[in-house]
This record gives structure tokens, sequence and C-alpha cells, in this order.
């Protein structure tokens, strides 16, 4: 039986080197430390000089990797993912890097993000006889990229993204080297680090230079073509830079929070954003205690704010996975209880403030609050870090689609009494801005107000569409649509 989890989760992690004798093994560290970021599947392309050489796998990054697969990826330069599906099928077709035979040589593909015009160029590319092995939209990236012809490799990967849609942090790994691309909005996170050796790093987040001990030396900004050889490293402003589309649910949510995302600390960034919670939304009571782990900054700054003690009230299992053996005996609120387990003593007979970072179906956190109420509490107040989230993600978010975001069409009173929390408090759209130091139009906010950055195809697309399912299809209620 497969966990539903009642939560958003990012689409992939990336990672790639250049110029290092160990190049595999630092790309399996690289993953590992973005394993956070994608659990289906994982790969490494590696490049020794005369092929590029491919493992990957379903599963988790330390059970596809020993030490048979990283000896069979010789070579000085690599790219690495982890994925989390978000457009295409948890299938290994669908597993990256890809690697393709064109005529500028081997390429390998490593894709963070979501492409809103997939479909309309994969009917495009297959009219004119692409064959798809899979369904993900990074598979459309290869084809478009087997379809360039002329031009040095950089030429042709910027004619190949010329076409495209939506959002894309890319890592290419080509016979001379590696390119890093970033969508002209810079939807998802990719950073640039240095090692001892001069060895170049590409990066979801800082927290894998962190792990390789790599320098940080800065964003790869967005529209930025990032091109790294033997004749050295260069830049290349590929695609416009338009008004920035940063997510701001990495900051809220996805990113680890020992990061630097889009510049900022995600650990303070998340405190910060408790603290105003704390002033948006105080109330009486005895302990403040998060939902881990995704809570526990917030969680920080809120009993700092309001001057409540914090605790640590509920206890999170690691090691659940991503499946169960369902019990033959029915057991209530099981795949919660697998994951989650009051701590009695710290809850029994108090007032708690449980912070969490987002709702979005709200079964999850009724049963948290039953678990909570269980173990002795009297009083159960639920704070969200963050507003309510009432539309889907198209750019790289796996999210359920409108109908089943319980804000989508609940009021906050509604919600609390189907939660059961004796209260419930959201952290305001301007309240969040301010939190996390974000100028007007400088993030993507679209899961919370709907206006969406980049227009979908068709213009009309569904806020009941499934993005893991890759399509785009249907009309979405009341779409603002900003052409960006």
């Amino acid at each position: 039986m497969q966990v539903r989890d009642d939560k958003f989760h990012d689409e992939c992690g990336v990672f790639g080197i250049f110029g290092h004798p160990e190049a595999a093994n630092l790309s399996y560290l690289g993953i590992h430390a973005l394993q956070h970021r994608g659990q289906e599947s994982a790969g490494i392309a590696a490049w020794d000089g005369r092929e590029i050489h491919l493992h990957k796998a379903m599963g988790l990054v330390a059970d596809i990797f020993d030490q048979q697969a990283i000896a069979s990826l010789p070579g000085t330069s690599a790219i690495g993912h982890t994925r989390y599906s978000t457009a295409g099928q948890s299938v290994l077709a669908n597993a990256q890097p890809m690697v393709a035979r064109t005529t500028a040589g081997q390429i390998a593909v490593a894709h963070n993000g979501n492409l809103v015009n997939a479909d309309e160029l994969r009917e495009e590319l297959a009219s004119r006889g692409a064959l798809f092995q899979g369904s993900s939209d990074t598979e459309v990236v290869v084809h478009l990229l087997a379809h360039q012809t002329q031009g040095t490799i950089e030429e042709r990967i910027r004619g190949a993204l010329s076409t495209v849609r939506g959002a894309y942090s890319l890592l290419f790994l080509t016979e001379k080297g590696v390119v890093a691309v970033r969508d002209p909005l810079g939807f998802r996170p990719l950073v640039l680090g240095k090692l001892r050796n001069g060895a170049t790093v590409f990066a979801s987040e800082t927290c894998a230079l962190d792990l390789i001990e790599a320098e940080y030396i800065r964003e790869i900004e967005p529209g930025e073509m990032v091109v790294v050889d033997d004749r050295g490293l260069r830049t290349i402003q590929s695609l416009p830079k338009q008004r920035s589309g940063r997510c701001i649910f990495e900051l809220i949510y996805f990113a680890r929070p020992d990061s630097q995302v889009f510049g900022r600390s995600v650990y303070a960034t998340r405190k910060a954003l408790g603290k105003q919670l704390a002033r948006e939304a105080p109330v009486e009571a005895d302990v403040v205690i998060p939902v881990p782990d995704s809570g526990v900054a917030a969680a920080l700054g809120y009993s700092e704010q309001s001057g409540i003690p914090y605790d640590l009230g509920l206890i999170r299992s690691h090691y659940v996975g991503r499946t169960f053996i369902e019990p033959s005996q029915s057991i209530r609120h099981f795949g919660v209880k697998l994951k989650l387990n009051p701590v009695p003593g710290v809850v029994r007979g108090k007032r708690v403030v449980v912070v969490d970072d987002s709702i979005v179906r709200g079964t999850t956190s009724r049963k948290i609050v039953k678990m909570i109420r269980d173990a002795g509490a009297r009083e159960v107040h639920l704070r969200i870090s963050a507003p309510p989230t009432r539309w889907p993600c198209y750019y790289g978010i796996d999210t359920p689609v409108r109908s089943e975001l319980i804000a989508a069409s609940h009021t906050e009173a509604e919600i609390a009494k189907y939660i059961t929390a004796d209260s419930l408090g959201y952290l305001s759209q301007k309240g969040m801005h301010e939190a996390a130091q974000a100028e007007p139009r400088s993030f993507c906010d679209a899961c919370f107000t709907g206006e969406y950055l980049v227009q979908l195809t068709p213009p009309e697309a569904s806020g009941e569409h499934r993005p893991q399912e890759g399509k785009q299809t249907g009309a979405v209620e009341n779409l603002t649509i900003l052409r960006a």
C-alpha cells in the first residue's frame, strides 16, 4: 500500500561537476544531499572522454549506488539527478539523466521543473517522426535538442529552449563539458560552486556544496547559461531575463533548512515566518510544538516571538519510505501514525500550539489534531506559516487538483471545524512577503493567489488538472494569466 502523503513535493534535484577525477563519486554525494527533493528514482551520467556512461534506477540514492555502480561511471565530468514525478509516470523510462546521441555528439540531460507546453511540443515532435520512450517533459527537451543540427552546443541548447515555456533548471553533460541553464523567471533554484582543486560544481541547493566541501560562488541567474569546459567557465544570457518568478514555497517548505536558496538562509527565513505568524495569529497557550521536520524552524520563531515555551510534542520516524504493508486488522490513521507519534508528557493537560507549513487536503491535519488530543492535550491551536493554498502548481511542484485543496472551497472557520482544532491561523500574504524579505513581484506565489506567471497550454488550462500526469487541458476556474 502506498502512503498518500498530504504534502506538496518538489520534482527534482540536480547536481553537476566538471574537472574532478572522482566526478561520479562526488555526484553521488551531491544527489544524496538533495534526496529530499525527490525519492522516486535517481541516476548519474559520466563522460570518460570516449562515451557517456549511465546508471539509474527506481528508489533512493543510497539503495541505487554502491561501489560497483560508481566504478561503472568513470570520467572527470558528471551530472546527477534525483526525481519526484510531476510530469510523467513514476517509471524507469522517465528516470534521469536522459542520454541521447545527436549530431553534436552524446548528451545527457537532468531537469528540475515543469514545462507547461510539453504536450503541445510532444505532439509537434511526434508528427515529425520523434519516438518517445517515456512520458516526462524532460524527454521533450532531449528531442528538441536532437532536432537542432547547426551551431555550437550552446547555440543548439538555446535553440531547443527557445520554444519551451515553464520552469527549468537544466544540466547538460556534453562531450566537451557541462552546461547549466535556468529559465528566464528563475522558478527553481540552481547554484554555482567550486572545489579546492578548481573543479566547477552545480547544484539545486547549497547543502550539496557543503557536503563535498565546495565553495558557494553564486546563483545561476534567471535566463542565464553557464558553460564549463577545457576553455574555462563562461556565461551567456541565453534567454531574456523577465520579472522574477522564484518559487516562494522553496523557502517555506521544499529546500533543506541548512541551504541558502535565492540568496537567503532557508532556516532564518522560516524562523522569520514563524515570528510573523505569532504577531498575526496570537493565542494563549502553554507550549508550541512543530509538525516535524518542516515546521521546526517556524515553530521556534513562533515560540521566540510569543514567549510560549517550545518543545518536541511530535516525533517523526525517518524510515517510513513510500510504501508499507497494510495490517490485516484496519488501524485508523495508520498512515499518519507510521510517520508521527505524540509525546504525551509534552502535551498532556496543556493548551498546545501546533505549527505547520501548509494544509493541503486537510486530512493529515485532522489526524494530527486528533492524535494530540488523544495524548491528553486540553486545547489544540493550529498555526500555518504560509497563506492558504488555493491553487495547483504547474511549475515543478506535485500538487492535487484544485477541488482537493481544502482552502480553495472552504473558509478558515470551516477548515478549523473540519480538522477539529480549537482555532486555526494562517500567515497573511503581506506577512509572508515581509518575513521572506520579498520585494513586490519578486517571487511566484501562484499557489496562494492563482496569478500564474507563464501562460498555460491551452490558455484556459484547468485547475482540475494533476500536473504530475503531464496534461494541460480543461479550464482553470478564475485563472489570472500574467504575461511575464
